[in-house]
């Protein structure tokens, strides 16, 4: 029984498997194409829209954060947000074709409500699990995450399929069920998980919670293992997630004519089906090797995948791309996540998570905006990966200044 899920810690996990299904359709796979419809031929331009989506998320996280350290505050402000990216998404069904400003607005005001539920989503970590059982937990949270999503995805693919690829009324449907999906699996954690960790509340509790967040900030510079922790994560989480959102616009540039839409939809279901025995693996072998060594791990064959990307040709090298960037960005955000859980002050969990979200939101403004840029610039989408590089190069050098965690 020791080693079993236990409620809390499944409801958990089950928000990771809601959540999921919007990352999956609109991140990466739906949005993307359906954005094309209405653009044509300038599918780069969303990296522009991504960037301003992680800059407002950026400023507000860590006030968001500090606020919700108080007890009682964390699941009110995760509501808050989860709900009004799960109702942003379904607005995005019913934006009039052509209007493709509206259509950014909806997708902005979700994606700033998929990443600041996540704020608090990725805090309760410290609620609901032990130190020695984070990295099972965050781990178990992608990986289901990944499995769990290719069943919308699956349905979406098909609706897609029956309607036509150059049908509106498709990806309509397709917003609707994400959104629906997402809904029904954020409820476990509404009933079953409770704030543990928390400051008392007091009275002026916003005036409070800036002047905690100055205090929080001179902390993060005071202690050395988090600071270092967050350079890194800054640099290689940007290249992990600018490949997440571009992955579309990008094959799609360089492929031209010769990509088959559909085909690539489903190499992406794929993606999900190896990500998951790959995200729970990494937790396994965290636990042999060492949490640091295998977040390295990932960085290397994030970077082994940079430059395959940069060759790709057909359809066909997508997948084996496809299978490189799967097998290691499960285990690579599960594992920072658990790794930086466990170097923070619990009862600080929100203030340190908001942080942590600003790190991994200003760095998700560089990578989508260099691709974007070096594109328009050069003409050549296939050039932009190469803008990513760096990050996930330095990113590995300054890893290797941090200590392993004995837990």
């Amino acid at each position: 029984m020791k080693n079993s899920l236990n409620k809390k810690e499944w409801s958990w996990i089950l928000y990771d498997c809601g959540n999921s299904a919007y990352s999956m359709a609109i991140t990466t796979a739906f949005l993307p194409l359906y954005f094309t419809m209405f653009r044509a031929g300038e599918g780069m331009d969303l990296g522009y829209f991504n960037s301003l989506a992680s800059v407002i998320i950026a400023i507000i996280s860590p006030i968001l954060g500090t606020y919700a350290d108080y007890k009682g505050k964390k699941k009110k402000m995760f509501a808050l947000f989860a709900l009004g990216g799960i109702f942003s998404t379904l607005a995005l069904a019913f934006v009039p074709y052509g209007n493709w400003q509206l259509l950014i607005f909806f997708f902005v005001l979700s994606a700033i409500g998929f990443a600041g539920a996540n704020v608090f989503y990725d805090s309760f970590l410290v609620d609901i699990a032990s130190d020695e059982r984070m990295d099972k937990v965050s781990s178990f949270g992608f990986a289901f995450g990944y499995i769990a999503s290719i069943i919308p995805f699956g349905i979406s693919l098909a609706v897609i399929y029956l309607a036509g690829m150059e049908e509106f009324l498709g990806f309509q449907i397709v917003f609707g069920i994400t959104a629906l999906w997402w809904l029904i699996l954020t409820l476990p954690l509404l009933k079953n998980v409770k704030q543990i960790y928390g400051v008392n509340p007091e009275k002026h509790t916003v005036v409070n919670s800036f002047k905690r967040l100055g205090s929080t900030l001179s902390r993060i510079r005071s202690h050395k293992q988090i600071f270092v922790f967050l350079l890194a994560y800054f640099l290689y989480i940007d290249g992990v997630d600018t490949i997440i959102k571009m992955v579309v616009p990008y094959t799609e540039q360089i492929l031209g004519g010769g990509l088959n839409m559909f085909m690539l939809l489903g190499i992406l279901l794929v993606i999900q089906i190896i990500a998951f025995p790959c995200a729970i693996a990494y937790g396994l072998l965290a636990k042999k090797f060492g949490t640091k060594r295998m977040i390295q791990v990932g960085i290397i064959t994030y970077i082994i995948a940079v430059f395959f990307a940069s060759q790709i040709n057909s359809v066909e090298q997508i997948f084996i791309l496809g299978a490189l960037v799967g097998s290691a960005q499960g285990g690579i955000q599960a594992l920072s996540r658990s790794y930086y859980a466990k170097i923070i002050p619990k009862e600080n969990s929100n203030e340190f998570f908001g942080f942590y979200n600003v790190f991994g939101k200003f760095a998700a403004i560089i990578g989508p905006l260099v691709m974007s840029l070096v594109t328009d610039i050069t003409g050549n989408a296939r050039l932009s990966i190469f803008g990513i590089l760096p990050l996930f190069i330095i990113g590995f050098i300054i890893t290797i200044f941090l200590k392993e965690e004995k837990v």
